[in-house]
């Protein structure tokens, strides 16, 4: 069984297991709805959209008291569960048309707003007119909150939801509903910082291998090597999922910022004393929930570990990132030759020419990225070392139609106040790596003192804050680079 297969085994193996959990934690309570209310296979649930609609309108009928409405929401919750892609489907799709706001009961409001004579009766009438624009579906989806798992039900839900919401309008209306609701039971305020090591749960180290997202964990001697001395690895927590992380950042503890991440994870490495370390080098940042979509713990995490960081090892004085770049390669393959050439001398275009097999630049270079195991040969890494970085600093300047970096991490960075601090030639040679961005990875440093600073010149005006280096590669590749690298190695 390859690597990918094991990781794979281990991530189905959790979700199935997860699945499991939340289906029999309901079974209990589940069981009292079959008293108060008619239940309906899932099947029938499946096809019969009108069986979906009663069930869900006795399930905001007060009758019974909370015991019996915690048990019907239950049941609807595991039918939900028990029901495949097409049926989850039309399950959303009842919910969020046939439980949208009245708008005969908005309208009465706003006519009854609108005929108010004095302020007592304005008042009691904005009161009623807020009451009637919320739908009832909010209500249904709050009655999940009470339910054990029933938050984290609600997530996935809405990682259910969030391909279909943009296809349609009521669909889209429940979106936003979730949205709101999940946003305001995950403030911060409400969310718990905890170290995760070697001794840690295996059900929570099993998490982490499943939901990693930047640098697949190959196997449990990875994950180890990941959590040794001279690492860190901290997740948040909301106290209605305690056993489930929300974010989780790994960092590495060295000296100097590190340029490539197969050195910062190789096994073989010698451990290093964390009380040495001048640096922290956040390597990966993985958000674990898809239906938390839109509610940021990025920034907030990032702190948060820098505070803890900061307080365990004072001699820390330098807060970086490792980060891929998964744009670059994409943005490549649509430059014309023409800007492509713009960031060369004239003895670069024609090195790359040769390597290539072509005249036209843009060709020659889409050759070159796709021939394998490129990295391996001197010749070729030294030819496009140069092109390339200066070509991923202009990619940095580069803006969608709203002004802001095409590049999502650098967004994400950037609007938290790090600066663009560096750019590292084939920092990522993994397959991943290679065809995201050409191996290219960067630096993002956190200068405390400047956060609050740069953050404002980001939201306030777009600002991309780099560094002296990184600019000047940026403007060279404007202007045309040097090719006295490659005239040494016979290409220009």
């Amino acid at each position: 069984m390859t690597t990918s297969d094991q990781q794979q085994a281990v991530k189905e193996g959790f979700f199935e297991r997860a699945f499991g959990n939340v289906s029999s934690a309901w079974r209990d309570i589940a069981a009292t709805a079959a008293r108060t209310v008619g239940v309906i296979s899932p099947a029938e649930a499946a096809r019969n959209p009108d069986a979906l609609e009663k069930l869900m309108a006795d399930c905001l009928e007060a009758r019974g008291g909370e015991v019996a409405a915690r048990g019907r929401a239950a049941e609807l919750g595991r039918i939900y569960l028990q029901l495949e892609e097409e049926g989850r489907h039309r399950f959303l799709e009842v919910l969020a048309s046939r439980f949208a706001v009245d708008q005969a009961a908005v309208e009465g409001a706003m006519a009854a707003y609108g005929a108010a004579e004095d302020e007592e009766a304005r008042l009691t009438a904005q009161h009623a007119l807020r009451q009637a624009l919320v739908p009832p579906r909010v209500k249904l989806l709050t009655q999940f909150n009470g339910l054990p798992e029933g938050v984290k039900f609600l997530a996935d839900l809405r990682a259910d939801l969030l391909p279909l919401a943009k296809q349609d309008a009521y669909l889209h209306g429940l979106d936003k509903d979730l949205h709101e609701l999940l946003t305001s039971w995950f403030d911060v305020g409400f969310l718990d910082l905890r170290q995760i090591d070697w001794n840690s749960p295996a059900s929570l180290l099993e998490k982490l291998i499943a939901y990693e997202a930047v640098h697949a964990i190959r196997s449990w001697d990875d994950l180890r090597n990941r959590l040794d001395s001279d690492r860190r690895c901290f997740a948040l927590f909301h106290p209605r999922m305690p056993d489930e992380p929300l974010a989780f950042v790994e960092v590495a503890l060295t000296k100097g910022l590190a340029g490539s991440v197969q050195s910062l994870l190789d096994e073989q490495a010698p451990l290093s004393d964390p009380k040495d370390a001048n640096t922290a080098i956040f390597y990966s940042i993985s958000n674990t929930q898809p239906g938390l979509q839109g509610i940021s713990f990025g920034d907030y995490l990032i702190k948060m570990v820098v505070r803890e960081l900061s307080s365990d090892f004072p001699n820390l004085k330098v807060f970086a990132t490792l980060s891929p770049v998964p744009g670059l390669r994409r943005w490549l393959e649509s430059l014309e030759s023409e800007t492509i050439e713009q960031a060369m001398s004239e003895e670069e275009r024609g090195g790359l020419r040769a390597l290539g097999g072509s005249d036209e630049t843009s060709v020659a270079l889409q050759s070159v990225l796709e021939t394998q195991n490129w990295p391996e040969d001197t010749v070729t890494a030294k030819a496009l070392e140069g092109p390339l970085s200066r070509l991923a600093a202009r990619y940095f300047t580069e803006t969608r139609s709203d002004g802001l970096p095409l590049d999502p991490v650098a967004r994400f960075h950037l609007r938290n106040g790090a600066r663009l601090e560096r750019i590292n030639w084939l920092g990522d040679t993994a397959l991943k790596g290679l065809r995201q961005s050409a191996g290219i990875m960067v630096n993002y440093r956190y200068i405390l003192d400047d956060i609050e600073k740069n953050h404002e010149a980001f939201v306030s005006k777009s600002t991309v804050v780099m560094s002296t280096d990184v600019k000047a590669l940026a403007k060279r590749a404007r202007e045309g680079g040097g090719g006295a690298a490659l005239r040494r190695l016979g290409l220009g």
